[in-house]
């Protein structure tokens, strides 16, 4: 495993090898559910590149930028047992060199939940992901579940640009307790964390009325809300009970759904979802 910082070299090292190429894209501060990724690229290309790249432009103003942690030394000791060829970690003016002014808009999938509540965001997710896609060359890319919007959001650009690469979703890992891993996690404090999983219990009221037979999409979303109300220490910001393509709200289910929520524990902002 080499670690490059910059896109020449990358490019020079990807061209001595053949084979196929999976990419797991990362803005390090890795966990389990980042290296259950990695384990399946490892199983299905020959060769696997996962970049660590803390991506500015999905920041906005004011956001955790400063804050998101930095752990390049601690992320390559995770990935050594995994057998990755590459690991791309480059700077922001390597990404983002000086006069830069080319971004990538998906419009209708991006404008509700995660959109709404975070202008700009998905913006700056496409940008670097197309950038990604071109200098690594994938034949394969991973991503999470737990960002359900995020994984729409790619899939829709991949089509719309022709983009020759295969988008491959890995479910959710999850705590114990069923809270999804993330790396904003660590911000929780320890009250804070004993009350993180009430959204886990949140959809899983909402997938036992589904499976009960329950496809009124507004009772699922209050089967969430109900939830969530019994916790104090939860601000909820939005339940969906969504089309998992298009994003936007049902009334009735009539194949699948997009539960999803977005929550803050204390300072720090929580998501999840179950795909129905």
């Amino acid at each position: 495993m080499i670690l490059v910082e910059t896109i020449s070299d990358f490019r020079a090292h990807r061209k001595k090898l053949g084979g196929t190429w999976g990419l797991v894209p990362t803005m390090g501060a890795l966990h389990q559910g980042h290296l259950s990724l990695v384990e399946r690229a490892r199983r299905e290309n020959d060769h696997v590149a996962v970049s660590i790249f803390v991506n500015p432009t999905q920041f906005a103003a004011g956001g955790d930028l400063a804050k998101y942690p930095r752990t390049l030394e601690r992320d390559m000791q995770l990935l050594e047992p995994y057998g990755v060829d590459v690991v791309f970690a480059p700077s922001s003016d390597e990404i983002y060199p000086p006069h830069f002014q080319t971004y990538v808009t998906v419009e209708e999938v991006t404008q509700p939940l995660e959109g709404a509540m975070r202008p700009g965001h998905f913006r700056g997710v496409a940008t670097v992901v197309t950038k990604l896609f071109n200098i690594v060359q994938p034949d394969r890319a991973y991503f999470g579940q737990k960002d359900g919007q995020q994984v729409a959001v790619i899939k829709q650009m991949t089509r719309d640009l022709n983009i020759l690469v295969e988008i491959i979703v890995g479910e959710t890992v999850r705590e114990a307790d069923g809270l999804a891993m993330s790396s904003r996690n660590t911000y929780l404090s320890y009250e804070e964390r004993k009350a993180a999983p009430v959204l886990y219990r949140a959809l899983c009221a909402a997938r036992d009325a589904f499976q009960r037979g329950e496809r009124d999409a507004e009772k699922l979303r209050a089967a969430m809300r109900d939830v969530l109300k019994q916790e104090p220490r939860a601000h909820v910001e939005y339940v969906s009970a969504a089309d998992p393509n298009t994003l936007q709200e049902l009334e009735v289910v009539e194949n699948s759904v997009l539960l999803s929520m977005a929550v803050r524990i204390g300072s720090t902002r929580l998501i999840d979802n179950f795909l129905l």
